[in-house]
This record gives structure tokens, C-alpha cells and sequence, in this order.
């Protein structure tokens, strides 16, 4: 259990420390991981940046990832869950559009005109504050893919343990520091798990761009 992210952002920093002389690129997914990721990047003295990615909820039920989107042309769909559902590709794609909206607000929000990150060629660490299903991460994943890193590393405080084996051949590494078996949500670990706002990620982002 978790006080908060900040203190799960300290205790996943310690668990990174062996990346400090490679001086990677910490990429945080908003909101939550912006706090996670900012108490490792100061640990680990080095930049911060944020990969924007959003859940596809399914019909009726928004918290229930049935895929991800990170971009116009990187949407992933878990087939079981479209199918199971009986779920419209005109539902999908509008909530594919919305979503893409709100990934140009937030970043515009966050980071105003600055640019990106140069991810060619070094190692990256993406950064949340839990992994439920996973969708997101590796909506995540397969954007920073096509920046050619040397390495990707996915770290997070807590993810259920299926999620970790179902990701770990996607990425070089997973540094997890709690894989419990029963898994309902990721605020269930932590004490205090209160929604992070937008003015709480523009003044993390500051301090780094």
C-alpha cells in the first residue's frame, strides 16, 4: 500500500537508480503518472516529457478499457471485448475521434507549442501509476516504437500480474514493485488516490520544459 503517488514515485525511483548513468528520457501518461514520474526524473536527474494516451471505454461502462488510442493511426481494440459486446465500429470510431481531441487539448494544455522530446537513439522509461488492464500503457508503448529508442523500460508502482506477463515481450524490461494475484483497481493500493487535476501536471511540466 501506497501513502500516495508521490511516495510510490520515490520508492519506484530507488528501484531505477541502475538507469541514472545511462541518462534516460522519463515519459510520463497523465495524469497520474505525471506525479510518479516527477519524484523519479528529479531522483534520477533527468528530463521528463509525456506520452498522451486515452482510454476507449466501452458502451455504458467509460472505466472498462476496451482499447486505447495514442494517436490518429495508433489505436489498439481488444477484439474479446468489442466482440464480446457486440461493440459498432461507428462507436468505436467516434469515441476514436473524441479522444483524439482531448490527446490535442491536454498536450497543448500541458506543454503549450513546445516540441517533443528527441527519443532516437536513447533509452526511455515510461512511467504510470499503475497498470489495470494495460491498454494504455501500451498504447503508450507501440507510439514510442516508431521515436526509435534504444531501450523502452516500463515502470510502475502496482500492476496486476497478468497484465505484467501479458506486456513483458512488448518492452525490455518492467520494473513493477507490486504484482499482486487479486487485482480490482489501481487505487485499491494506495491510501490516498484523489484525482491529479491539469494545474497540478502544468506545474510539474515547468519544471522541465
Amino acid at each position: 500500500m501506497f501513502a500516495n503517488r508521490s511516495e510510490a514515485g520515490q520508492k519506484l525511483a530507488q528501484e531505477l537508480l541502475e538507469y541514472k548513468n545511462e541518462n534516460p528520457i522519463i515519459m510520463a501518461i497523465p495524469r497520474g503518472g505525471i506525479v510518479v514520474a516527477d519524484q523519479v526524473a528529479q531522483f534520477l536527474e533527468c528530463p521528463l516529457d509525456i506520452i498522451i494516451t486515452r482510454k476507449i471505454g466501452a458502451p455504458g461502462n467509460p472505466e472498462l478499457a476496451m482499447g486505447a488510442v495514442s494517436g490518429p493511426d495508433k489505436v489498439i481494440i481488444n477484439e474479446d471485448i468489442k466482440y464480446g459486446l457486440r461493440v459498432s465500429d461507428d462507436y468505436i470510431e467516434k469515441e476514436v475521434a473524441n479522444q483524439l481531441e482531448e490527446i490535442k487539448r491536454r498536450r497543448s494544455m500541458y506543454l503549450g507549442q513546445k516540441l517533443p522530446l528527441d527519443l532516437k537513439g536513447k533509452p526511455v522509461i515510461i512511467i504510470d501509476d499503475g497498470l489495470a488492464t494495460g491498454y494504455t500503457a501500451i498504447a503508450a508503448i507501440d507510439a514510442i516504437k516508431e521515436e526509435h529508442p534504444s531501450k523502452i523500460v516500463l515502470a510502475v508502482p502496482v500492476a496486476s500480474s497478468d497484465t505484467c506477463q501479458f506486456i513483458s515481450s512488448k518492452v525490455d524490461k518492467i520494473v513493477c514493485l507490486m504484482k499482486p494475484e487479486i487485482f480490482y483497481a489501481v487505487g485499491q493500493f494506495y491510501m490516498d488516490f484523489s484525482q491529479t487535476t491539469d494545474d497540478e501536471v502544468i506545474e510539474i511540466m515547468r519544471k522541465y520544459h
